[in-house]
Formats: structure tokens, sequence, C-alpha cells
């Protein structure tokens, strides 16, 4: 008998694909389980998302804020919202869903214009930040690190600052600068380009600047004095500044005018009423691109003056950048260096820092800088005369970015009747796994200056000392900005005021809520979070323009003018 070809049929196949379909399924939930554990493991001990809530840490970082727009110069900057002030009365660290109104005048860093209340806008978010976890279980942290700890007065709290002080230092901050052991603590080059402040960009000018009373209580004028020089304002082109003079004819123009802003430690993002009080910063920057003539004679130079002292910079254009000091009518040389001068009808940058007792010079690529000396001996002892800034010229030139900034300054009053700890005659010494924190808002910051006795403490530690961050408090490393604030979807007006008016039925809540979604991310604004290098003597670094000014034919953009949590969702202030 023939066996047949053809295979019997299965009658397990059924119960068989059934065990393999349930054998998917469990493994799909395996893998699910073991992503949940990685996840939960990498956010416990490598990394995790935090968001901002307060503006302490402004303008490097921003917590809950307004996005406002000079409506005179057009400059962009940001205003803090408190939903606790008594303008709002709203609960701790909320964000509303729909527009506000500011209620509280607020004041462009650039022109001075005071805005009026009346304005209503949305309320941005704080920003999203990544923060590493695990990075001081191997190293140190740093100076200058933007740090995540536990909230010495309420540990359940998360705080964010910037690590000043290390165990064992001795820290005191005098004239705004931090001092260390009794040498200034210099800021590594990136911390320091974030933390330049605007004072004013001349590219931004009001379009009314005849209105009585509204910039800085004036009517606005270019802020610079021409005195009896050849400069100008070109009158083709208003942010362009201009000289024509003989090239042995020095010609200066000083910053300043009744409507200017002054170099008072104000900040756009704070309540503007008292930034007339607060004290005065010395540490300077100005910048500017510069165009030469045909004929490349005379010279180009920045004074920047600190207590009656006045410190120079130039570039004479037979081949020579020079750094000297003015004291008591006196002018010394400091340091000089042969250098290729700028070809000429091509715009090169031009900047001129004193900073954390240095001075830094750059034009057409080359650098000369100057220590000054790190001890507070250093500092310069003379009268307590508001600082200046000037620039000075001859031949045939042409300006155009011109702009003038501050450093930042760490203040040590403000605080009601509480003393400071760790300023000027008041020195804070650092034990052992003991660290000193400071906010980049300094006037707006609740940190170590200002911490009470803690009463409280994490299970199984005792309540650490006023004033510090015990090691074990340390949570992390702010790193990276992944999500600043973003933006709406461009609804039609008529849609979003339809839905908020109907926002008592749940449907139309809902809809409110997906219409006021900031869904579109705000990319310009994301960015690292620079901190502490093992040279924190670096010098600030160079700002490259956006094209080659060597090979640049035509005037360049505007360089970059920066000028701000509990796991959940967010960090005190």
């Amino acid at each position: 008998m023939t066996s047949s070809k053809n295979p019997k049929p299965d009658g397990n196949k059924p119960a068989q694909q059934k065990k393999d379909r349930a054998a998917e399924i469990a493994n799909a939930f395996e893998w699910l389980i073991t992503a949940f554990i990685l996840a939960f493991v990498f956010r416990a001990f490598v990394m995790e998302a935090f968001r901002i809530p307060t503006g302490s840490m402004a303008d490097t970082l921003m917590g809950a804020h307004f996005r406002l727009r000079c409506p005179e110069c057009g400059y962009k900057y940001e205003y803090g919202f408190v939903p606790t002030s008594p303008l709002y009365n709203l609960p701790e660290d909320t964000i509303p869903a729909g527009p506000v109104e500011i209620r509280q005048q607020t004041r462009c860093p650039n022109c001075g214009y005071v805005t009026p209340t009346t304005d209503v806008i949305p309320v941005a978010n704080g920003d999203r930040i990544l923060v590493l976890k695990c990075i001081y279980q191997f190293k140190d942290p740093r100076r200058w690190d933007v740090v995540v700890f536990k909230n010495p007065i309420n540990p359940s709290e998360n705080y964010i600052k910037r690590l000043i002080g290390l165990p064992g230092d001795t820290i005191e901050i005098i004239d705004g600068d931090v001092y260390i052991d009794g040498q200034i603590a210099r800021k590594p080059g990136e911390v320091q380009k974030e933390l330049w402040m605007p004072v004013y960009n001349h590219d931004y000018q009001p379009v009314n600047p005849n209105q009585r009373g509204a910039f800085n209580g004036e009517r606005w004028q270019a802020p610079f004095d021409f005195g009896t020089s050849d400069w100008a304002i070109d009158p083709a082109n208003a942010t362009h500044l201009v000289l024509d003079s003989p090239s042995e004819k020095v010609n200066t123009m000083t910053y300043g005018a009744p409507s200017a802003n002054g170099f008072n430690i104000a900040y756009a993002y704070n309540d503007v009423r008292s930034y007339l009080r607060k004290p005065e910063c010395s540490d300077l920057m100005v910048s500017f691109y510069l165009q030469t003539g045909i004929r490349s004679e005379g010279q180009i130079g920045i004074a920047l003056d600190k207590k009656g002292v006045t410190y120079k910079a130039r570039l004479d254009f037979s081949g020579q950048m020079v750094l000297s000091k003015v004291s008591e009518g006196q002018e010394t040389i400091l340091k000089r260096k042969d250098v290729d001068v700028p070809p000429p009808g091509v715009f090169t940058l031009v900047k001129f820092a004193n900073v954390d007792h240095q001075l830094l010079f750059e034009c057409n690529g080359n650098r000369l800088s100057e220590d000054l000396g790190r001890s507070v001996d250093a500092k310069e002892q003379g009268t307590e005369l508001s600082p200046r800034a000037a620039i000075f010229g001859s031949g045939r030139l042409t300006l155009s970015h011109v702009a003038v900034f501050r450093d930042i300054y760490y203040t040590g009053d403000g605080q009601a009747s509480r003393s400071a700890r760790a300023v000027e005659g008041s020195p804070f010494t650092l034990q052992k796994d003991e660290f000193f924190v400071l906010g980049d808002n300094s006037p707006n910051s609740e940190d170590g200056r200002w911490w009470y006795e803690p009463t409280v403490a994490c299970r199984g530690w005792e309540p650490p000392r006023a004033g510090i961050v015990p090691r074990y408090y340390m949570v992390g490393k702010a790193l990276f900005v992944y999500w600043p604030s973003g933006f709406e979807f461009p609804w039609p007006q008529a849609v979003k005021t339809f839905f908020l008016q109907k926002a008592r039925n749940p449907l139309m809540r809902l809809a409110n809520g997906i219409v006021s979604l900031r869904w579109i991310p705000n990319v310009g604004r994301t960015r690292f979070i620079h901190g502490g290098t093992r040279d924190s003597t670096s010098p600030v670094p160079r700002e490259t323009p956006k094209s080659d000014v060597k090979t640049q034919a035509s005037e360049p953009q505007s360089p970059n003018q920066k000028w701000e949590i509990d796991p959940v969702s967010s960090s005190r202030s």
C-alpha cells in the first residue's frame, strides 16, 4: 500500500497559535515593565527634567514670565509673573490658561521706556531643564556650576542656584564681586558671556522719542554726549555713528543722557520701582563694529572709568593695540602689541571690558589682556564716582551695532531687617562638605546670604548650618534647557475668545485648554547651561561674527545680545 503524500491535518494548530499569541503578549508586557524600570532608574539616578517656577536665576533661567517687546524701541525682554502677589492672589506655581493683565509697570532695559499697566498677554511657563544627577557621585562640584539641591530650610523642595563657595573657602562679596580667601573669583569665559547685562544697544531706538517723561522720566535722546568732537549720528542711518576728522585730532563721545539707562543694577525681570536706589556696577563692556575709510589713518579706542581711574584700550592704525591706565591725570602704558589693522571698508568687531580686575580688549580678531591683580588691595581705591564709558577716535570711521553692557552684581542689602551673610565686613567660612550658592538675579534671590537657621532636615541627618548647602543635599548639575516656554498655535482671536467665554462648560473648558497649549517649541532659546571649568581664570571668549569679518564686504548683523523643583514640577527660588 502506498502512503499518501499529503500531510495529515494538525488538530493542535489552533491551540499552538493561541499559545504563541499569549507568549507575544507576555513578551510585550515584559518589555514594557523593563522599559519602565529602566526609565525609573534613569530618572532617579542619571538625568531628570525639572521646570523653573521663579525668577531667582533670571536672566540665565526664566521662571513664569511675560514675554514683552518694548512698544517704542522694539527690544525684547522678560518680566516675572508672581501668582501669589497681591496683584493676582493665585495659588503658588499657577500658570493662567488665558491672557493676563500685567497690572504693573515694566521698564525697557534698553531705552528706559516705562510701559503702561493695561496690556493683556499670556503668561509664559518657566524654562524646562535637564539635570545630570549622578555627576557629583564621581566628581566634586565646581565653582560657577548651576546646581539643583534640596532647600536647606525645607528639604521637601528643590532649589536651583549658582555654586559660588566650595568646602574650606572664606567668601566675601565686595563691590558686587566674589572674593575667595581674599582673592577675586573670576568667572569662566562662557559663564561671563551669559552674565553680561544690557545697558544700551544703539540698534534699538524709540519711534516716538518726544513723549514727555516716558523714558526714565525724560524725553528720549540718543545717549551720547558728543561735546565739541566731530562725532555725529549718520544722517543716512541713525543706528550708525560716524567720524570725519584729521588723524591727529582725538575726538571723544561719552555714553549718557538724562533719559539714558544708568549703570544701576536694574533687572527688567523685577519690579522696576526701586531700581534707582540700587548700587551702580562699574564692571562694564563696550562693543561695536568698526569700518575705516579708504585711508586707514588715526585710531579707535574705548575708555572705561571705575572709581576715578580710567582704563583705555586703543588701536592705532599704524598697527598697534595699546592698554593704558589714567590715574590722577597721569597715563601709564600697561601693555602693547603689534597687530594687523582692519582692511578699509570692512566691518570688524571691537570690544573692551573691565571685569573682575582684568582688562580684555579685542579688535580684528586680535586680543590683548591685562591682569590688574586678584587681591582686595588691587581694587581701585579712588572716590565713589559714577562709572563712565566713552569712545574716542580720529580719522574717518563708521561704527555700527554700538552696545554697552554691565556685569552681574551680587548685592548685600534689601532683605528687610535681616543681615546678609558673606558680604563686605562679614566674611563667611565654609567647613567640610559645605557649599555656598547665590542666584543670578541677585536682588531677587533667596539664597545663602539670607537663609535662616534650619529646624528640619532630611531623615537621618542633623539640620545644616544657616547659609550653607551640605553635600548630601546636592541633587545634580543643570545641564541643558530643552524646552523654553513655547508658543501657542496662531488660532484666530475670535476662536480663543469664544472658548474662554464658554469656559464654565467642561467641554468648552477642555477646548480652551487645548487652544492655549504652547506646543510650538522656542528652538532659538534651547541652550546648554554653562558652569565651572578647570581654569576659572580664562578670559571672556571671543564673540564670533556671523560671517568672516576679513572677507565681509557689507555690514554684519548685530551680535547676539543675551541679554533664569520638586521632582514632579519645579524648584523654588
